[in-house]
């Protein structure tokens, strides 16, 4: 007997870690959210640009983000001619080779923005996707403070056009160059110290989490979690000796005791005269701190006060990446999440000045300074709460098929609508059944439905079903007998009404799309 053919082994569908699918409604909520950034960035004159989502995997090179692993991180593979490609760590690199390429028929400065997905090979977890959004605004050609003010501004607009209200953002600025002087002034300076700069950054960056006296301790010999030797795990910290640690603390502007308090004032003027006392001669330090105080006093005339843009020492994230200013835009207000427990957002964006970037390429220094914002972290904020609509779109108007033969008319209507700039489609399932056909156009979310039958047809009428309307008023309604008298929000009119009828229904409901 002939073996029985075994059945085909179905595929499972299933979606690798890291990543997301999106429907028509978080989908809108992103153009929505990406419109008003890109208004903003317009009016500053910055011009669009799209590089791909693929580079020459040495384009990106060192200056990936992750220092701790400048060969990882990215997705890589070898093309037919064995160079390795890989996909865009972030929209910055990507500029900068463009602009290299192009360098001569572009004016400079180069002011562009570029939005689009970027990739990270990296363990995903809780708001860490493997592909996520960025919007990116650049200035290449400038050595100017000005540029950089200017991306303080563009940051702070940006988040009240998206609906921030002020007081609930702060654009926060720092300089590399300060903590550097600061660097060199206690022997940290030159390649070989490049790790134990990267430990003193980590340390300072925990200033929001422990005491000061925790910090010291990751300064110096470093610490246990536990709080006494051999508890829990050890952290090896930087090794400075008392100068050192003294220094970098005075830097932060953090008093050097127990308390883990913040020094008194803390405004813009305080930190800078706070800067200058730290680096004292220092020549790099010093020329960091003339660049804030340029920055400072562009944003004061320009009428951005300390409540929106200010000058905070806290901000190391990415300073072994960038060469000068750099600034962060966090949210400060707080949430609840789904669980009801507090939630409070931090950084959404930031940037600063990366002058060594274009100049791998062009063997001569280019300056340049941009802003990116993470619009998949800042849609998540912006939704929590509640400044971005995530209802679903109204869907198409939908035009049913009553009689088979007649397909010919009800496609006429539906042309008449999409001539008319409404979104429409013919129901192109099995029209055996009205019944299904509605509950088509419900799952569609559509605004109203067209419906003609052959008496209809002989008067020269339509029947339009507005679905919202009806909704509304079959709550109100107790029993199917009142439904079949009354036939809520269903009504006839002339066939050659129906773009203005239609336009009534979707007016009385606020449809933007028609």
């Amino acid at each position: 007997m002939a073996e029985k053919p075994k059945k085909p082994q179905k595929l499972k569908a299933r979606l690798p870690r890291g990543l997301e699918d999106r429907g028509p409604a978080a989908i809108a909520a992103t153009r929505q959210m990406v419109e008003k950034i890109r208004e903003v960035y317009e009016r500053y004159g910055f011009e669009p640009v799209e590089t791909p989502a693929m580079e020459f995997t040495d384009a990106l090179g060192k200056f990936l983000p992750d220092q701790d692993r400048p060969n990882e991180g990215v997705f890589s593979f070898q093309d037919d001619d064995e160079q390795w490609i890989s996909l865009r760590y972030d929209l910055t690199a990507p500029l900068a080779r463009y602009v290299a390429e192009n360098f001569d028929a572009l004016p400079k400065p180069y002011r562009s923005y570029r939005a689009g997905y970027v990739y990270r090979n990296e363990k995903p977890g809780p708001g860490r996707f493997r592909q996520f959004m960025q919007f990116d605004a650049d200035t290449v050609g400038s050595a100017s403070p000005a540029a950089d003010a200017e991306m303080c501004m563009m940051a702070a607009d940006t988040m009240e056009a998206i609906g921030i209200p002020r007081g609930s953002y702060v654009v926060k600025v720092n300089n590399r160059k300060v903590l550097d002087g600061v660097m060199q002034s206690i022997g940290l300076d030159g390649g070989e110290h490049a790790g134990t700069r990267l430990t003193v950054l980590r340390a300072i960056d925990k200033l929001d989490k422990f005491p000061v006296e925790e910090i010291e301790k990751l300064l110096g010999p470093g610490r246990w979690d536990g709080g006494e030797e051999g508890k829990g795990d050890f952290t090896k910290g930087a090794g400075l000796d008392a100068v050192g640690i003294s220094r970098v603390i005075n830097f932060t502007g953090y008093k050097g005791d127990s308390s883990g308090s913040k020094s008194e004032a803390g405004s813009n003027a305080v930190t800078l005269a706070n800067f200058e006392s730290v680096v004292e001669d220092n020549a790099l330090g010093k020329e960091g701190v003339a660049e804030l105080a340029t920055i400072k006093e562009l944003i004061a005339a320009a009428g951005y006060d300390e409540s929106r843009i200010v000058i905070d020492p806290s901000v190391v994230r990415g300073l072994e990446y960038y060469t000068g200013p750099v600034y962060e835009v966090e949210l400060t207000l707080e949430t609840r999440d789904e669980k009801g427990r507090s939630v409070r957002f931090g950084s959404v964006g930031g940037g600063g000045r990366y002058d060594g970037l274009v100049s791998r390429f062009r063997g001569e220094p280019v300056p340049a300074t941009g802003f990116s914002i993470g619009v998949s972290r800042l849609q998540a904020a912006l939704t929590m709460i509640g400044k971005l609509d995530t209802r679903p779109e109204f869907g198409p108007v939908v035009v049913t098929v009553f009689d088979r033969d007649r397909v010919a008319d009800y496609q006429k209507m539906v042309a008449q609508l999409r001539h008319a700039n409404i979104r429409a489609e013919l129901y192109l399932g099995n029209p055996k059944n009205m019944g299904n056909q509605l509950k088509y156009a419900d799952r569609r979310n559509s605004p109203c439905v067209i419906i003609q039958g052959s008496d209809e047809k002989a008067r020269g009428e339509i029947q339009i079903k507005d679905l919202i309307e009806g909704a509304k008023a079959a709550a109100a309604i107790a029993s199917n007998q009142e439904w079949r008298e009354t036939r809520p929000a269903q009504f006839s009119c002339a066939e050659g009404e129906i773009v203005a009828k239609v336009r009534e229904v979707l007016a009385r409901h606020d449809v933007r799309w028609a």
